[in-house]
């Protein structure tokens, strides 16, 4: 499944960030093993994949409460989440996924509107922005701190595009898990998904398009148009 998304009514792409531009899931699964650890629980890779990665921290949180009956409040350990990464993030920003840089410039350059629908934390985007010097490439951010509900809920593409004042049929997002496709296919956007190893085995059903690689993606995309 490796059609064209991109059409003549394309004006805006939006990117989610964690998994899609940055990969932070193998930093994130560190960060939640030394959480978890304090509880006395070892958490698997699998468990991290098939029930955490892609999902705001709050949510990961409570799910982790239920399912290891940790005797501890979800905003306590949220909190402690939100801590490592303020923390991880304050030394460096999460590195790059493999042409993030490069895509994200192409489509700039092509004369598309980039912007970034995230359910991490806008201290995260920024990082990215400042670290790798994309800021002028962005038109808009919407993060978690900017919505009432987080992704799988359509919330944060619908203001990204208010923000943009444009239409669904004139976006297209970019993502890699479930959660973030149901999400752009809730605000009526056409979907790309390009799954990391983490994401792999999500329902991706949804999507207009599936690639293994940002790369793969646009050279496909920039070499129709």
């Amino acid at each position: 499944m490796s059609a064209n998304a991109i059409s003549s009514a394309t004006t805006t792409i939006l990117f989610d960030h964690d998994g899609t531009l940055i990969d932070s899931e193998t930093v994130h699964f560190r960060l939640w093993k030394e959480i978890l650890a304090n509880y006395d629980v070892q958490l698997s890779e699998s468990f991290f994949n098939d029930v955490m990665a892609g999902i705001p921290v709050y949510q990961n949180a409570r799910d982790i409460v239920k399912h290891f009956s940790i005797d501890e409040e979800a905003e306590v350990i949220a909190q402690a989440k939100h801590d490592k990464v303020e923390a991880f993030l304050h030394q460096q920003p999460f590195p790059l996924m493999p042409y993030a840089k490069e895509t994200i410039k192409a489509c700039f350059d092509a004369g598309y509107r980039v912007g970034i629908v995230t359910g991490g934390s806008k201290l995260s985007v920024e990082k990215t922005l400042q670290g790798y010097d994309l800021s002028s490439y962005v038109s808009t951010v919407v993060a978690v701190e900017d919505v009432k509900v987080s992704k799988p809920d359509p919330e944060s593409y619908e203001l990204a595009m208010q923000q943009l004042g444009v239409k669904p049929e004139e976006c297209i997002a970019i993502e890699d898990t479930h959660h973030g496709l149901q999400s752009a296919v809730q605000a009526k956007i056409k979907c790309v998904v390009i799954p990391t190893p983490q994401t792999a085995k999500h329902d991706f059903s949804r999507a207009s398009a599936r690639y293994d690689s940002l790369q793969k993606w646009i050279d496909n995309e920039m070499s129709s148009h």
